[in-house]
This record gives C-alpha cells, structure tokens and sequence, in this order.
C-alpha cells in the first residue's frame, strides 16, 4: 500500500502514497543540505518548517515558508537546505 523511501544516510525520509489525482510522497528532512533530482514535474509544499530552494536556471535560493509550495521542472537538479527540522508534501504530475 505505501513504499517507504529513505535519502541521505536516513537524514531525508518519505512515504509514497496516491492522491485522487496524482501520485504523492509525504516527508520529513533533517537540517542539512540536499540536491534532488527529478524524474516527473514535482509540486513540492512546505508543511513544517522552511527550505531555502536553488531552482534550476536560478543564481540565488528563495525561501519558502510552510503552506507555500514551489515547482521543479522534469529531468532537472535542485537544491534544498533545510535549517531545522522539515516536513513536506511532494505530488508528481
């Protein structure tokens, strides 16, 4: 029923689920740095928390707050980092 998926020596951890509409991850990330690829289009939301976000084609992050959400292209790399705790909802589209 739910696949459970772990990153960066378990500092990054999710649970895959399916939403009415689309495929969807539920997770939690330590405080650190992280780099991500993407496979899908991804409509990430901050739950919990903050992440300060290096989109592709971008020279400077941008800081999301919980409740606001961002969007990462396809076949594309990006950055997070994170510093504290944070929890977040991911639908691939």
């Amino acid at each position: 029923m739910f696949k459970t998926n772990e990153y960066f020596d378990g500092k990054v951890k999710s649970i895959a689920f399916e939403t009415a509409s689309a495929p969807a991850t539920i997770g939690v990330m330590a405080a650190g740095a992280y780099e991500f690829g993407t496979s899908t289009i991804e409509h990430m939301t901050v739950v919990t928390g903050e992440m300060k976000v290096l989109l592709p084609g971008k020279t400077k992050p941008e800081t999301f707050m919980a409740g606001q959400t961002f969007i990462v292209d396809k076949n594309t790399k990006f950055k997070v980092e994170v510093s504290k705790d944070t929890a977040y909802l991911c639908v691939y589209k």
